[in-house]
């Protein structure tokens, strides 16, 4: 059994390039913003959820991206109400949040 009920990941990468990253659109902000809301709602903790930063992801073209463990959905979101959305149906009712989803990589 897992620590945790959710582990969910940022992709917080800054490219030293000037490619296209998850930090170009706010990510750092919603990162903070989600860790708050989490820890408001009691939500946060061991049989719970958790939230981390991450390097890269690997998908920047694909971005801003999270993804929650242990089920491996991966998210795309533009602002904080997309991550309430997220913690509202898939972290609290467990239903995937379809219109969010990224599109898996083929």
């Amino acid at each position: 059994m897992s620590h945790f009920k959710h582990h969910i990941f940022f992709c917080l990468n800054k490219r030293e390039d000037g490619a296209q990253c998850c930090m170009d659109y706010d990510a750092e902000n919603i990162f903070l913003y989600m860790k708050k809301r989490i820890k408001a709602m009691g939500l946060n903790g061991h049989n719970m959820n958790r939230i981390n930063r991450a390097g890269c992801l690997d998908r920047c073209k694909d971005g801003p991206l999270l993804v929650i463990y242990p089920e491996a959905v991966w998210y795309k979101y533009i602002d904080h109400t997309d991550i309430d959305e997220i913690i509202d149906q898939h972290l609290v009712k467990g239903t995937i949040v379809k219109r969010l989803l990224a599109q898996n990589i083929t």
